[in-house]
């Protein structure tokens, strides 16, 4: 199955090794939320100033509402890649869960009766 995956890499080669770990990643997300209509991921590698080298990984979905981003940063790329594969799996279960307490828990909304003005016929 195909689904809409974007890899970028920012100051980073992405290898074909590489961008297959992505893809096999993120997978675990689409079987978890089938209404996933984008999922964008960028990979960051970020020096400091003591000159070490610091890898961000950030994941954007695009589903319908709010998108959901998450940026996570580690001294392995692999390390931020499972990190953010986490990260990203615990908001989407959130977000499900808030939506069916939502839907089950609905308020009773109370519309007061209005005093409609009387119109006269001419």
């Amino acid at each position: 199955m195909s689904h809409d995956l974007i890899i970028s890499g920012i100051h980073l080669e992405l290898t074909s090794p590489l961008k297959d770990a992505v893809h096999l990643k993120m997978e675990r997300l689409f079987k978890h939320e089938t209404r996933i209509i984008r999922l964008r991921i960028e990979l960051e590698r970020a020096s400091s100033k003591n000159h070490l080298s610091e890898f961000v990984a950030k994941g954007h979905i695009t589903l319908t509402g709010p998108e959901i981003i998450v940026s996570v940063a580690s001294e392995d790329l692999y390390k931020s890649m499972d990190l953010l594969v986490d990260k990203l799996d615990r908001k989407l279960r959130r977000r499900s869960r808030l939506l069916k307490v939502k839907r089950h828990h609905m308020h009773e909304i109370e519309i007061p009766t209005a005093c409609l003005p009387k119109i006269n016929a001419a």
